[in-house]
């Protein structure tokens, strides 16, 4: 009973964020044919707005993101056509990442520097601890295995501090960008405000599920590690 409790509370803390903001964006989804323009539209009006010459809008398969090295700011194909509330709340978002990169944000500069070093760690991390208990049985000795652990856990410590990173520029985009300037403009009514601050919280809170993932496996390493 009690495992069974446990574990479902690490599903929860797990898959419980992502699931949120999935129905919180899919409950803001619905057309509404009073708004100005799609979430393409208000990207691209937004981009004009503040001066942000380089950079482009565009659709894409892979998720809402604003990429700081080719200067672009890539939307799902609803969000990029859409009216709805979550298209505009998602697309003022990315925008907010452009204006933060526009500005100088030394935080996002530090992310955009991070993460092709991490994805590197990462992946060796996963490939060394794989190979530690082999290399420990090879060797029969103790410490390969332990040290060669200790350097895969470096993967999900490098994630966790990209995680540890990206959240304040996650919640910068949403409420100090995003959300003001589509109050100040009366890109969305009063009475939406409330909605689109929920979907631009959830937009800030989408790697949470991927930091609480990284810090369990994390945790469940270091067990392994001080059995040892």
């Amino acid at each position: 009973m009690v495992l069974a409790l446990g574990l479902l509370i690490v599903l929860a803390l797990i898959f419980g964020p992502s699931l949120w903001v999935k129905l919180v964006m899919k409950r803001y989804s619905s057309e509404k044919p009073e708004m100005p323009g799609t979430g393409g539209e208000l990207a691209k009006h937004l981009i004009e707005r503040f001066s942000l010459k380089d950079v482009k809008v565009e659709i894409t398969e892979l998720g809402d993101h604003y990429d700081p090295i080719e200067k672009k700011v890539r939307l799902l194909r609803e969000h990029y056509e859409s009216k709805s509330l979550t298209a505009v709340a998602i697309a003022a978002h990315e925008v907010g990442h452009a204006i933060q990169d526009h500005q100088g944000d030394q935080r996002l500069a530090t992310r955009t520097k991070m993460i092709p070093v991490v994805d590197k760690v990462a992946r060796w991390s996963v490939a060394i601890i794989y190979l530690s208990p082999v290399i420990g049985i090879i060797t029969r000795h103790p410490m390969p295995f332990s040290f060669l652990l200790f350097l895969g856990l470096s993967g999900f410590i490098a994630r966790m501090m990209v995680h540890a990173v990206t959240l304040p520029i996650e919640f910068d985009a949403s409420f100090s960008k995003a959300l003001p300037l589509l109050r100040e403009g009366k890109y969305v009514s009063e009475s939406n405000e409330k909605a689109v601050s929920s979907i631009l919280r959830a937009a800030a809170l989408t790697y949470v599920s991927a930091a609480l993932a990284d810090i369990l496996n994390l945790g469940r390493w270091m067990v392994i590690l001080l059995r040892r």
